[in-house]
């Protein structure tokens, strides 16, 4: 399917990514009530692999609006998030298919010994506590032992999750390294994009633009492979991205071109902070106004009509 054609379209696909992220969140947060706790993480899996063939672009821009907009639920959105993009990451890496499907998995698992402090910690102003910041260091070893009592028998999966937030991988190039250490470089970069992306109460989320340069910038001889794949993968202003225009315009992107970081957006705002009652599609490759900056998503108070701007973009599809 390309793109969003009607209401009915709209309203199920929304409702298939919602019902992903909640059973998702259900599964994480209660996984010793879960039976055959893997083999619902693999379904999990296959369902987002499926809804991402029917319209990535779609799936990107619901997603993007998904963890940019609300720090509710956030260990399930942040999961979902962070697998959609190493399956695009991992594509664009040329990954085989069984180092992928590890991956993935390891992303929508790698904090289960954290799960209700994940939530608790995106609603808190305060600092980490000495308890918190412990539960914090010791969350991926945990996990990968959870994972394995859970029936998780993939090693790979395993010690990606067990590594994620290891600092001190080696700095050799992604294709030299053990296929976990290699997998774990991956997730750490889109862990730490896809973090940054979304709003806690105690900060707003970065625009995608900032987050991309972010890790971009900070990029070492140990994950500059996986930075730019990842933004090769997504752009700078991925689908969903709130931006500003150099005529001071608002628009969301839609869409991206053949061009890199020159997507199609629908404009939704006058330059005067007005809604536009008729949102229309511009292509930014093919001529002014060109993106100025991205918005994130928490800094925009005007409501746009999700459903209108969708359905704009598929035009660009055809």
């Amino acid at each position: 399917m390309a793109g969003i054609k009607d209401t009915n379209a709209y309203e199920d696909l929304l409702a298939a990514w919602s019902d992903l992220e909640s059973g998702l969140g259900v599964v994480l947060g209660n996984p010793h009530s879960t039976q055959e706790f893997a083999h619902r993480i693999v379904q999990y899996d296959r369902w987002m692999q499926g809804l991402m063939q029917r319209d990535a672009e779609v799936g990107l821009y619901l997603l993007f609006q998904l963890a940019g907009n609300s720090p509710v639920g956030y260990s399930a959105s942040h999961a979902l998030v962070c697998a959609v993009l190493c399956h695009l990451t991992a594509r664009e890496l040329l990954l085989p298919a069984r180092e992928r499907d590890s991956l993935v998995r390891a992303a929508l698992t790698m904090n289960i010994a954290m799960t209700s402090l994940q939530d608790v910690l995106a609603a808190q102003t305060d600092k980490l506590s000495a308890e918190q910041q412990e539960q914090v260091r010791v969350h991926p070893v945990r996990g990968a032992m959870l994972l394995g009592q859970l029936g998780v028998q993939d090693e790979d999966w395993l010690e990606t999750v067990s590594l994620h937030h290891q600092t001190k991988l080696p700095s050799d190039a992604l294709s030299s390294l053990p296929v976990g250490t290699r997998l774990a470089r991956i997730l750490m970069v889109v862990d730490r994009y896809a973090a940054m992306i979304s709003p806690r109460l105690s900060r707003a989320g970065r625009s995608a633009t900032e987050s991309a340069r972010a890790i971009v910038a900070s990029a070492t001889a140990r994950t500059d492979e996986v930075a730019h794949a990842l933004v090769r993968s997504v752009g700078l202003c991925p689908p969903g991205t709130y931006v500003r225009l150099d005529n001071d315009e608002l628009a969301l992107v839609v869409r991206r071109s053949i061009k890199a970081n020159q997507p199609y957006v629908v404009v939704v705002g006058k330059s005067n902070g007005e809604m536009l009652s008729t949102p229309y599609l511009h292509c930014t490759a093919e001529g002014p106004p060109h993106i100025r900056m991205a918005l994130a998503a928490t800094g925009v108070r005007a409501a746009a009509n999700h459903f209108q701007v969708l359905k704009l973009g598929a035009s660009a599809a055809l």
